[in-house]
Formats: C-alpha cells, structure tokens, sequence
C-alpha cells in the first residue's frame, strides 16, 4: 500500500481546497537542498521476511555472559507473574483513567501503588508517577521553588549526572540559580553543603542529594536536612528504591520529598526504558506535587471507590499555571512495581538488597586486591562501589567485553578527573562464580 492511500480523483479534489496544484507545490517553500535525494527505497518485505530480517539483526548484538553496570539502573531478578499480571488486557494501556466509573480496577491498583511507595520512602503521600528518575528530580526542585518562593537550588555533584544533565535542561529557561557543590573523591562535601547553608540559607530553596550517591556510597545527610529546615530551604533525596529495604529512609533523616527512578522495582533494562519516577513527599507539601493522585472514598451506596483528587483534568493543560509541563504518567510501568513489591513483600525486597550488597562487597575485596587496585574512597557502601585502576577504565571494559564480561561503568566521561575510575555493581542476579571470572578478567586486562 502507498503511504498516500488516496486515488488520482481524491488527490486532486484535496489539492483544489487547499490551493494549490499539486503535491509538489506543497513542498515549494523548502528549499531544494533541505529535499530528500532520493526516495529510491527497497522493495517490501512480507511478514515472515521482515521477522526474519529483524531476527537477524538482534542476533548479532552481542550480550555479555555477566554484567556489573549500574549507574543509577540495575539488572535485578523479576518474578515471571509482574509480566503474567501485567500484560493482562485490563492493564494494556498507560493513559491515565480519568473516568473512574469506568476504570475502578486501574484506579484501585495505582491508589495500592501510591500507598506501597509511600510506605517504601516513609513519606505522607505520593503520586503515580511521573516520566523517569531525572524528570522526578526536576519536579521536586519545581515544588520546592514554588513553595519557598525562592530560585536558588544546591545539588551535589554526587547526585547522577544524567539527572544533574536533565535538571540543567528543563530549568534552561528558567531564572534559577543552580550551584554544583563539587564531591570530594566521590563523598558529598557535606561541610562545604553546611556553610552555604549558613550564609545564603534564606535564599535557597533547596538541597538536592542522593543516597546511595551515584558513586554507590552511603552517607546520612540528616545534618543537612537539619540546617536547611531551619534556614526555611526544602530537601530532596534521590533514593535507590530496593536499597530502602535496608538503609535509612528520607522521613528519617528529615526530607521534605523522596524521588527515585523505579527501574529497579520490576521494570527491566529494555535498552533505557520505559521507566518510572517515583515521587513521595510530606502532608505538607501535598498540593505543590505534580502528577495523578488517586483517593479512595465511599460512593451513595457505602462501597469502596477510586478516583482522581485533589486536581482537576484542567490542571494539567493550565500552561504556566501549571504544576507541571511534563505529566507524562508511567501508570502501567507502576502497575509493574506494584506487582514486583506485592510479590516479593518486605522480607523478599530486603533479602535481595542484602545478597545484592554481601556480593557487591565480596567483589571489592577480590578487585581490590589486584595490584594497582584500590577504593575510590572508604566510606560505607551498598551494592555499588568505585574503583581506582592503574590504566584507563575505557580500555578495561574495552577488554573485558571482548571476554563476555561487563565489568562496569567508567566515569570518565562525567567527571572529567576519573579516567581511572570503574564504577561496579552487583545484584542478586550475579553470582560468586561470575564474580571470580571478574577478576580474572580484570587482572588480564591491568
């Protein structure tokens, strides 16, 4: 069939009301040079030629045998029923169920997905959702400028670059501040985050950070938390949802909103998404967060129901007075993180953030003990770390790809002072055995 599906008759009628007097004259005020050359494309291929055709071409990808990439996404096991569940008809669309007499079942799910989140992060309230970690990022940085009324933001430079990137971007047209506290090999600088505290608190609407940091590295910011509060700023943690399980929450170190990319709940790598950004925050707050709210109340008859509060449909197409301009909702993706926390339950997800941290921790005992090897620092880490290297970490993975292994992620390419630096990371899908061909692999390669 042409792309043009329309017959000489037809064509014509449609050209006569739009004035003119063929396709061509269309196209007259591009000019020539900004033309397709040549519209000399191959014959079609049927069904069962295109699949094969395709078939071959994801066969020559070529997947390693182990990984231990992270970077803020991670390749953790995902019971077979979230996609049994999932791929239900029921579920099959994301768009979000505006009409609730209509939608109970998605509703009732998002409103389940809202209260798990909420009791994961330790927080009063969350939405569902919102597109991606980054973009959560940047959502909260919205409400704390909204709510302060202040256009000044602190982020450290341990907080993932891509979300650092993307916060840059969206606010690009913005008049906001946004001061990079730099890490110090790899740490927050936390007294350096304090004393901008204590001299430009009252200008500040908040301190964004992030634990585990992007470097895998542990650290409690309640201190901070602590000034900004009491200089009137907001604060934001980025969190790594499976190591919630076991690490200190946003509500106990006093954050004033919780974001996390939900990746890691049962949404699987797919080559960068989709994903879902996770969005939780105090009582107080609840009217500054973006994104769909499900409440669950009674209808005339008494029964359960569900259905979108506290924001009209018109608030997401209100323009400037909007809470946000983005409001891609990642309902079905949520649905997946719902699904894979059900079944896994507190003691599953705790038991996979301990087996993912007892063999991130084995790993950099064994790595570290090659010659040349080292910590990029000592601090308490989880199921990530970072390692110093005698040689430049692009051409370790370089050769360690060759063998079916990707031993890490180098980070190099944003923070312009760690060439040498391989970020590593385990989870429970990664075993012992694929730990010690690690090794191996990385001491062929130094």
């Amino acid at each position: 069939m042409p792309y043009i599906p329309h017959n000489d008759e037809e064509t014509s009628e449609m050209l006569k009301v739009v004035g003119v007097k063929s396709l061509d004259d269309l196209f007259a005020y591009i000019p020539k040079e900004m033309r397709p050359k040549s519209f000399d494309l191959p014959s079609g291929l049927t069904e069962y030629e295109t699949a094969t055709r395709l078939a071959g071409l994801a066969a020559s990808n070529c997947l390693p045998g182990a990984s231990f990439a992270g970077a803020g996404f991670y390749d953790h096991v995902i019971p077979a029923a979230v996609d049994a569940l999932t791929s239900r008809g029921e579920f099959l669309t994301a768009y979000t169920p505006y009409q609730a007499e209509a939608a109970q079942g998605t509703l009732q799910a998002i409103f389940e997905y809202q209260t798990i989140v909420c009791r994961l992060l330790d927080m009063d309230i969350a939405n569902a959702s919102v597109y991606d970690g980054g973009s959560a990022v940047f959502e909260a940085a919205m409400m704390a400028v909204r709510a302060t009324r202040r256009n000044r933001l602190l982020v450290d430079a341990a907080l993932n670059p891509l979300y650092r990137k993307m916060l840059f971007t969206l606010t690009a047209n913005l008049e906001l501040e946004i001061q990079i506290i730099e890490q110090q090999n790899g740490l927050t600088d936390k007294a350096k985050l304090l004393a901008e505290l204590d001299a430009n608190g009252d200008k500040i609407a908040a301190v964004v950070l992030q634990n585990p940091t992007f470097f895998g590295n542990v650290q409690d910011y309640s201190d901070v938390f602590a000034k900004a509060k009491s200089k009137g700023a907001l604060s934001i943690l980025s969190v790594y949802p499976v190591m919630q399980a076991i690490l200190k929450t946003p509500r106990e170190m006093g954050a004033d909103i919780a974001v996390a990319d939900g990746q890691s709940l049962g949404q699987p790598l797919n080559f960068g998404g989709p994903y879902l950004g996770m969005m939780a925050c105090t009582k107080e707050l609840v009217r500054q967060i973006p994104g769909r709210i499900v409440g669950r109340t009674n209808d005339l008859e008494g029964k359960t129901g569900y259905v979108l509060t506290l924001q009209a449909r018109e608030q997401h197409i209100r323009r400037a007075k909007a809470t946000s301009n983005i409001c891609s909702n990642q309902a079905l993706c949520a649905l997946r993180a719902l699904a894979h926390l059900c079944l896994l339950g507190p003691k599953g997800l705790t038991a996979a953030a301990e087996r993912s941290l007892e063999l991130a921790h084995f790993a950099a005992k064994r790595i570290c003990s090659l010659p040349g090897v080292s910590l990029l620092n000592q601090a308490p880490f989880g199921n990530e770390f970072a390692v110093r290297l005698p040689k430049q970490a692009t051409q370790v993975v370089a050769s360690a790809l060759e063998q079916g292994i990707l031993p890490g992620v180098p980070l190099g390419r944003w923070y312009p002072d760690m060439d040498s630096v391989l970020l590593i990371a385990c989870t429970e899908k990664n075993s012992e055995e694929q730990i010690d061909a690690l090794v191996q692999v990385l001491g062929e390669s130094i």
